[in-house]
């Protein structure tokens, strides 16, 4: 009997999971409340209730080949990093290739979530919807997928805030913010430094006659340019660079990187330095806010603590007159309202979910949440892959572990983040990306073979092993293999050039010089250690050694054009 299966929201996460439903042999039935595909990166000139908003001119911190659902490359014409309007376009181009427009129930609200009336014997789930003209209606399926995402609810903490009813300016949630016009010469207070704050901050500093950026924890900032002008996520996902990154003592990873990063401008001098350590958190992308605070448009300012009529107060006792709004990019609550209450268990009366996704108090899993996790990496390859291990369990194809066993391995994982992330509610949320991709990828039977990808296919295996982590090495063995998926991953950095190969240049001569350069300074270093001699300091630089050294075997492979016949 062909089992259906609700899915809520047609954004990225929704879009993924009806094509998993297909490929499982499940029906689908989408159920959107807007009128059109693409959740978030569907951009409208005015917020609506409960959907999750973006601004004018957003664009990506993750490059196209990581942001691509892993057997659907994005276009090769693409700019590396898009912006919202060119993401939304892939998602369109997603739902035609795969056909799951016709899946999709739009201006359909769905109001409740419960068991239905034989759920201990059959797991099926009652649904409520409403659609545009109010009329509601009841469905029955065997299994419910949740993607509605989790920054619809913005937090606004103007409690925490004394003298807040005196402020004669505008306070509101970057939520609402779409572009600076409005602000134009006027004294401007961003608070928060997450993503949003950061991008918000440089873009309100360029029209804004001031703009000052109130931080309670500072951040460690990186661009979205690594070495040679690469994509940063290109040359820092890599499986290599993780395998090194574990064995190696997280003191000497955390110094070699703070200094790296310092080498660019000094995080103290800027005022940006945050109290937590380089991996302890999370890191700031943006290319922009150091050059701001060089030429003095953008000011970095300590925790807000309070206001007084038109003038702001900081943690450290300075005051800020004439302030004419305040922009606060203070992260979401995210709410299910239409889900049973009993799901709500967890700490401070969260969602307890085993690998994100399955809560283990229900007795059937047949309700899955899609997309509750915080990654350093991409988010729409995560969700994906959520979706294949969820739909795969739908169809008993896999088996969760003992409910005694899922919470043992939630509290586990909840105590290992809690040392870098105080707060419960975001420690409960965290992923490292290849860990937990290879976790879901085993469940699901697609996590890579490197064994036997090095025998049948060097030159496949030394990309998979040490070129970056993309999508397509799951789509290469087990369940949803994709035939195309060796030469997705063999041409991305074809993909990579593609878009900026609007000139003809001369073509370099092929030269072994940095290969060179890199053996040279270990030997230098090595022989330095046995000898006891004092080698010069620019030369044995241990963080740039210790940079050099993780990025050798990429540098290598790159290095090595007889391998890549």
């Amino acid at each position: 009997m062909t089992r259906r299966v609700a899915v809520i929201g047609a954004g990225c996460s929704g879009l993924a999971c009806i094509k998993c439903c297909l490929d499982e042999g499940l029906v689908p039935v989408c159920f959107e409340s807007g009128d059109d595909i693409g959740g978030m990166w569907r951009y409208k000139e005015r917020p609506e209730p409960d959907h999750c908003s973006i601004y004018r001119s957003l664009i990506t911190n993750t490059s196209k080949e990581f942001m691509c659902f892993s057997d659907f490359p994005m276009p090769d014409r693409y700019p590396n990093y898009l912006h919202h309007s060119q993401l939304l376009q892939y998602l369109r181009l997603y739902a035609a290739h795969f056909d799951l427009l016709r899946h999709i129930r739009f201006q359909t609200t769905v109001c409740c979530v419960k068991e239905g009336p034989q759920f201990s014997h059959s797991g099926q789930w009652e649904v409520e919807t409403k659609n545009g003209v109010g009329d509601k209606e009841r469905h029955i399926f065997d299994a419910v997928l949740v993607c509605t995402g989790h920054f619809t609810r913005p937090a606004m903490p103007l409690e925490d805030f004394p003298g807040v009813e005196t402020f004669e300016g505008k306070c509101y949630h970057s939520w609402e913010y779409r572009h600076p016009d409005a602000l134009q010469g006027k004294r401007v207070v961003v608070v928060g430094i997450g993503n949003s704050g950061g991008d918000i901050a440089v873009e309100i500093s360029r029209a804004a006659r001031k703009t000052f950026l109130s931080t309670r924890q500072g951040a460690w900032v990186i661009g979205r340019m690594s070495d040679g002008g690469l994509p940063v996520d290109m040359t820092m996902i890599t499986r290599c660079r993780s395998l090194l990154m574990h064995f190696l003592p997280k003191a000497l990873v955390h110094w070699a990187g703070e200094r790296g990063l310092n080498q660019k401008y000094d995080h103290r001098l800027y005022g940006l330095l945050p109290k937590h350590r380089l991996l302890e958190g999370r890191t700031l992308i943006n290319d922009d806010l150091p050059g701001r605070i060089l030429s003095g448009a953008l000011v970095m300012k300590p925790h807000l603590q309070g206001f007084r009529g038109s003038s702001v107060v900081f943690e450290d006792g300075t005051v800020e007159d004439q302030i004419e709004a305040v922009v606060f990019c203070t992260g979401y609550n995210y709410s299910f309202p239409f889900l049973p209450s009993s799901l709500f268990q967890g700490h401070g009366h969260e969602l307890t979910l085993y690998h994100h996704v399955f809560s283990p108090t229900l007795k059937h899993p047949t309700l899955a949440i899609m997309g509750l996790v915080s990654a350093r990496g991409p988010f729409m390859p995560v969700v994906e892959m959520q979706a294949r291990w969820a739909t795969r369990v739908f169809t008993g194809l896999n088996q969760l572990p003992p409910k005694k066993t899922m919470l043992n391995m939630i509290e586990t994982e909840r105590k290992r983040f809690l040392k870098s992330y105080p707060c419960p509610k975001l420690a409960a949320v965290q992923v490292d990306y290849i860990t937990y991709m290879d976790e879901l990828a085993k469940e699901v039977g697609v996590r890579p073979n490197f064994l036997g990808l090095l025998l049948r296919d060097p030159r496949l295996g030394l990309s998979v092993l040490l070129g970056p982590c993309t999508p397509y090495q799951y789509r290469l063995r087990g369940p949803g293999r994709w035939a195309g998926a060796r030469q997705a991953i063999l041409t991305q950095w074809e993909r990579v050039a593609k878009p900026m190969k609007t000139r003809p240049v001369p073509e370099p001569r092929p030269s072994a010089a940095p290969l060179l350069l890199t053996v040279s300074c270990a030997a230098l270093l090595l022989t330095a250690v046995y000898s006891q001699r004092k080698t010069p300091a620019v030369l044995l630089d241990p963080a740039a050694v210790l940079n050099r050294l993780c990025s050798l075997p990429g540098i290598m492979w790159k290095m090595c054009p007889c391998l890549k016949l």
